[in-house]
């Protein structure tokens, strides 16, 4: 009885481990299935490609109103509404210099438009992929900026937060001329400066090249984390990992995103830019990874387009851990601004 129970407890122990190793196979099999058919399915539907890029789908965070940008803590705000083209709406948000904070309490939005020909600097920012004008780590540069005398103008593209419309690179870049030139024409004489982010980066010098080309060039280009063109971003980025190995990986990857029409190409772009330039990045920036930013600044400092202008780049050191976007929290940025934009103390302090 005894020996007829260890069989059977072989007999269980065994099966029991050819089921484990057979559901282990299967699933092997099945994740092997998933990880070769991804660069087939993305080869054939570009669009899923360009999703990615965008990320615009992705609201985080998700629960706020972006009517009210007075419950992100920015109360001398305003949020407006522009129209670039037909069936295009684009979300705006003002925030005026903290020394005209008493002032903006209960205005409505034509005193807010004037205050833009106040004496103060304007920066237009363009925010990265993913999330809204309200993300948490833009409204805390909007607050710093503020504070140091700067009215910021920031919106939605079409087809992020509330702005209507469907994303593209050239969508964009139309929407950001359409609200440089609402700026220039009410900030009077008053300095008009540039800041991209990230992806924002490609939509900054698309628009500063076309600035530049009209004979219009803002008074400065700021590029917070920037990459060399989409592609080389895009072989860099940590979702690619997986498949940098892979065989063909540019044909697969890499070239749907160009035949959706994206190129984001900062590298060409600056070889047509005539105006001062700030390059900020740390060297953790685990998105855009620091090397390209610094390729990037390289080809400027070369370019002819810079000759009679500043260049400069800033890297923040790993310990400090500002990685791809906390570099506002950086106590020396005020400081670099002010030596790089020339704006002398006392403008700051109206």
């Amino acid at each position: 009885k005894k020996s007829c129970c260890l069989k059977g407890l072989s007999f269980f122990l065994l099966y029991r481990r050819h089921g484990l190793w057979f559901r282990l196979r299967r699933l092997i099999i099945w994740l092997l299935g998933v990880y070769i058919a991804i660069p087939f399915l993305v080869k054939l539907c570009p669009a899923i490609q360009a999703k990615l890029v965008f990320l615009n789908f992705v609201r985080v965070p998700y629960f706020i109103d972006l009517k009210r940008p007075q419950d992100q803590g920015l109360n001398h705000t305003c949020n407006y509404y522009l129209q670039p083209e037909e069936d295009v709406t684009i979300g705006v948000w003002h925030t005026v210099p903290a020394a005209l904070w008493k002032n903006a309490r209960g205005k409505d939005q034509l005193w807010f438009e004037d205050a833009l020909g106040s004496s103060h600097p304007v920066i237009l920012y363009l925010h990265g992929n993913a999330g809204t004008r309200g993300g948490d780590h833009r409204v805390e540069l909007y607050k710093v900026l503020s504070s140091l005398g700067y009215h910021v103008v920031t919106f939605d593209y079409r087809g992020w937060g509330d702005s209507v419309g469907s994303p593209s690179e050239r969508g964009m870049t139309y929407d950001a001329l359409h609200v440089f030139d609402w700026i220039k024409a009410r900030s009077g004489d008053n300095p008009v400066y540039i800041w991209g982010h990230s992806l924002g980066t490609g939509v900054a010098t698309n628009l500063v090249r076309r600035l530049c080309e009209r004979e219009t060039p803002p008074e400065a280009l700021i590029l917070e984390s920037p990459f060399t063109n989409i592609r080389e971003e895009a072989r860099s980025h940590p979702f690619s990992v997986i498949y940098r190995y892979f065989p063909g990986f540019d044909w697969f990857f890499l070239d749907p995103i160009t035949t959706s029409g994206i190129k984001f190409a900062n590298d060409e772009n600056v070889k047509y830019i005539s105006c001062s330039l700030l390059i900020l990045h740390a060297e953790d920036d685990p998105v855009v990874p620091f090397h390209l930013g610094k390729k990037l600044y390289n080809i400027a400092a070369t370019s002819r387009s810079f000759r009679d202008y500043k260049v400069q780049f800033v890297p923040f050191h790993t310990d400090l851990g500002y990685r791809h976007k906390y570099i506002y929290r950086s106590p020396e940025l005020p400081r670099i601004l002010r030596e790089f934009l020339g704006i002398p103390e006392q403008e700051h302090h109206h």
